[in-house]
C-alpha cells in the first residue's frame, strides 16, 4: 500500500466516525493505536482526549512540536459517497480528520526514516472549534511535561489552489469574543410610552454607536477590527414595550491591545447611552479565541519547508490576514511557532468553504501535509 493509499485510507475512517469536541475518544484511541503501531512512546488523556506520541533519535536535545486538530462539527452531512459521515448530526466539516491523517502520516515516515537528530512530539488536540482544546492541553502540563523548542500546526483552507502554502509573519489570524449587552427597563403599554422607559430605542442607540468604535477609536492601520451585533431580543409584544432587550455580538481583531480597547469601549458605548435614558444594564464579554501571531524565523522555517515540498511558486510567505480564529493561538503565546495553511483546492476540486454540509477534505492533499511536516522536522532537527 501507497503512503498515499495508507493516509487516504485513515482519513476516511476518520470521516465516517466524527466526534464533538471532548467527546473524541474513539478518535484518540484509532490516533494512540497508530502512533503505538509506529513505535512511539505515547501519551493519552492530555486535556481530556488530547494525545501526545513522542519520537526520539539520535543525541541531540533539539525538539519540535507538530500540532493537528480531531474535534467534528454538529453538522448533518449531505455528501453521498462511500466515506459520508454514520454519525447523524455530526461532520468533518473542517478537515480536522485529514489534519489528523497527515500528521499521523508524518509520525508514520519519520519512525520509519529516522532521518532527523532530536525529538519530534505529534500534538493531537481535542475540541478546537470551541477554544477549548488548546488551553485544556495546556493546563494538563504540554509544556511543562515536555520542552518544545518550537511549535508548528496546518489546516486546509478552500479557495486557496490544491496544494499550495499560505502564511505570514506576526499576525495571521484574528482573535474571537462576543459580548452579550442586557438593558432593564420598566417597560409599558404601547399605547402610553411616557408612562415608562423604552430599552428598544436605548438598545437601537447602542447598536448605531457600536459601530463608531472601529471607525473612530481604532487605528485604521495598526488596529484592524470588525464588530458585529448578531442579535436583538426583547421580551415585548405588539402592543407592550419590553423591559428587557438582550443583544449580542461577535468581535475581531488582529493584537492584544485592539482586544483590550474593544472590550472597554463597548461597555463604555452601553453605560453612556443607559444612564441617558435612565435604564439599568449587564453587560458580558469573553474572549474565546486570542489572535493567532506567528513569530517571524519559526514562520521563515516553515516557508522553506513548504518551498521544499511543493516549489516557491507555490508558497505566499506574506499572504493577507484572515479575521477567521484559532485555538492554537494559546499555544503560540506558550511556546514560538508558525501556523500555515495549505489550499484544499477551488471550485468543484475542494472548493466547498469550511463547515458547509457538502466540505470534504481534499485527498490530493494528503502528501503534501505529510511532505511538509517531514521536511520540517528534518531541517529543524538536522543530523
Amino acid at each position: 500500500m501507497t503512503l498515499q493509499q495508507m493516509v487516504t485510507e485513515w482519513r476516511h475512517h476518520l470521516h465516517q466516525y466524527p466526534e464533538f469536541g471532548t467527546e473524541e475518544f474513539k478518535t484518540a484511541a484509532f490516533v494512540a493505536n497508530k502512533l503505538q503501531e509506529f513505535g512511539l512512546e505515547v501519551h493519552t488523556g492530555i486535556g481530556g482526549t488530547g494525545v501526545v506520541g513522542i519520537l526520539k533519535n539520535g543525541t541531540s536535545k533539539r525538539s519540535i512540536g507538530l500540532r493537528a486538530d480531531m474535534d467534528a462539527l454538529r453538522i448533518h452531512e449531505e455528501n453521498t459517497f462511500c466515506h459520508a459521515s454514520k454519525h447523524q448530526g455530526a461532520m468533518h466539516a473542517c478537515g480536522h480528520d485529514g489534519h489528523t491523517a497527515m500528521l499521523l502520516g508524518a509520525a508514520y515516515e519519520l519512525a520509519n526514516s529516522k532521518s532527523f537528530d532530536g525529538t519530534v512530539y505529534f500534538i493531537f488536540q481535542p475540541d478546537e472549534e470551541r477554544g477549548t482544546g488548546a488551553k485544556a492541553m495546556i493546563a494538563d502540563g504540554l509544556f511543562t511535561r515536555w520542552h518544545m523548542d518550537a511549535i508548528y500546526a496546518m489546516h486546509n483552507l478552500p479557495g486557496i489552489a490544491e496544494g499550495q502554502f499560505v502564511t505570514r509573519p506576526r499576525s495571521l489570524m484574528a482573535s474571537e469574543s462576543s459580548f452579550e449587552i442586557v438593558i432593564k427597563a420598566t417597560g409599558g403599554h404601547a399605547a402610553m410610552p411616557h408612562m415608562g422607559t423604552d430599552p428598544i430605542v436605548v438598545g437601537a442607540q447602542v447598536v448605531t454607536a457600536l459601530q463608531t468604535i472601529v471607525s473612530r477609536h481604532l487605528s485604521a492601520i495598526d488596529e484592524t477590527a470588525v464588530i458585529s451585533v448578531t442579535n436583538f431580543v426583547t421580551n415585548g409584544t405588539v402592543n407592550v414595550i419590553p423591559s428587557q432587550v438582550t443583544i449580542t455580538g461577535d468581535t475581531r481583531s488582529f493584537t492584544d491591545q485592539a482586544l483590550h480597547k474593544i472590550e472597554k469601549a463597548i461597555e463604555r458605548v452601553v453605560a453612556g447611552q443607559c444612564m441617558s435614558a435612565g435604564v439599568d444594564y449587564q453587560y458580558r464579554f469573553n474572549n474565546s479565541f486570542l489572535s493567532t501571531i506567528n513569530t517571524p524565523e519559526e514562520t521563515a522555517h516553515a516557508i522553506k519547508a513548504a518551498e521544499s515540498v511543493v516549489g516557491a511558486e507555490n508558497v505566499n510567505g506574506s499572504c493577507e490576514r484572515f479575521t477567521i480564529s484559532e485555538d492554537f493561538s494559546f499555544m503560540l503565546r506558550e511556546v514560538k511557532g508558525c501556523y500555515v495553511l495549505v489550499g484544499n483546492g477551488v471550485g468543484e476540486c475542494g472548493g466547498t468553504a469550511l463547515h458547509n454540509p457538502l466540505y470534504d477534505f481534499n485527498d490530493n492533499i494528503l502528501t503534501h501535509g505529510v511532505g511538509f511536516w517531514k521536511v520540517l522536522v528534518e531541517q529543524q532537527l538536522s543530523a
